[in-house]
């Protein structure tokens, strides 16, 4: 059985037009279909998404019923959610499987940006993240990368992100296979025809699949989760640097034909001081990077400080005074659970603390 929904556009509609003339078993079939029906079944899957065969009303009843016997449409069903008074809204999705992973809308002027999840859990362990204290328990499949997208379609109907970036659950080039197909479903104009530039990866410079991205010949961004300006600090913060170490990771950037960002979270007497700005400068100026300054939100790590208003201002002076083309981001979803995997965190703590309080209770 084909999964619709994890392969690209064109492998999903020569799947659905071989499928309709006769061929790949099709049970139940009295005679082939004309081949005109792709063209109303294809755009059900992403541009117009049905949230079930039998949704798909402008097709005859029992085909219907054979494409739901035959490609079931899998879902992601929604936990919980939390709506910030910024107006940032995060998505908690259960999986069939009952692993549950996060998403993260963030409106800002028309643009509506949509931070999703690559994989349940992570295993790099950065002290700054929550995703990473929960470890890691698997990859999600294309479908349940871009289901994140195809759910909100399905909620506010014609309402696809403007931005897509890659910076929820899990590390995305550790599952390449997966976030490879799920770039084409997001960027392809029998997709959520989402351009390239508006699609972001974020990746801590996972050098075998970095050399894939870079590849493509699509111009999709790529931003490197950085946070320190050196190796040594970096491996404190990133226990990934043991494996890819910092030069080789800037010298893979170099593959890239467009321009990267670097990726630096602010932490309060960890990274923040003007010699760690100027270390930083000598990394972004060769690359021609651009520099995204990132408050540390307090949900993720709650052992670890925010630097400081002021220190966070002097440090994007300094970087600015070496030519370095740099953002100072404002936090977004303070007031809710709107960390990295923090949401998630939390839940599964209160489903611990539960049981053991109900014992004591009797």
């Amino acid at each position: 059985m084909t999964d619709l929904l994890s392969v690209t556009p064109d492998a999903a509609r020569t799947a659905l037009a071989d499928w309709l003339a006769g061929g790949a078993g099709r049970a139940g079939a009295g005679h082939a279909e004309p081949g005109y029906r792709v063209t109303q079944l294809v755009p059900r899957l992403w541009q117009r998404p049905a949230g079930s065969w039998e949704e798909a009303t402008d097709l005859p009843a029992a085909l219907r019923s054979q494409l739901a016997a035959a490609f079931p449409l899998g879902r992601l069903t929604l936990a919980t959610t939390q709506l910030s008074r910024d107006g940032t809204e995060k998505f908690l999705w259960k999986l069939a499987d009952g692993e549950a992973i996060e998403s993260v809308l963030i409106p800002e002027g028309k643009r509506r940006t949509l931070c999703i999840s690559s994989q349940v859990g992570c295993a790099l362990g950065c002290v700054f993240c929550a995703t990473g204290r929960m470890g890691f328990r698997r990859n999600l499949r294309a479908s349940e990368i871009a289901g994140q997208v195809r759910e909100l379609v399905l909620r506010e109907v014609g309402a696809v992100p403007t931005n897509i970036v890659f910076m929820g659950m899990g590390e995305p080039l550790l599952n390449w296979d997966a976030v490879d197909t799920a770039l084409t479903i997001l960027n392809h104009r029998d997709g959520f025809g989402i351009g390239a530039r508006h699609i972001t990866v974020s990746t801590v410079g996972i050098l075998p699949s970095l050399a894939q991205l870079a590849k493509r010949p699509e111009q999709f961004r790529l931003a490197l989760s950085l946070h320190a300006p050196t190796a040594q600090l970096r491996h404190e913060l990133m226990p990934i640097e043991k494996k890819y170490a910092l030069p080789d990771v800037i010298q893979a950037l170099t593959q890239f034909r467009r321009r990267v960002t670097l990726e630096y979270v602010l932490i309060g007497g960890k990274n923040d001081s003007l010699g760690q700005a100027d270390e930083l400068a000598k990394l972004a100026r060769p690359l021609g990077a651009l520099v995204n300054l990132l408050p540390l939100h307090p949900g993720g790590a709650p052992d670890l400080t925010p630097s400081a208003r002021p220190r966070m201002l002097a440090f994007e002076r300094r970087l600015k005074r070496h030519g370095v083309e740099v953002v100072l981001r404002r936090s977004r979803g303070l007031d809710i659970s709107a960390a990295c995997g923090q949401l998630r965190v939390e839940l599964e703590a209160r489903r611990k603390v539960r049981p053991q309080e109900h014992a004591r209770v009797e």
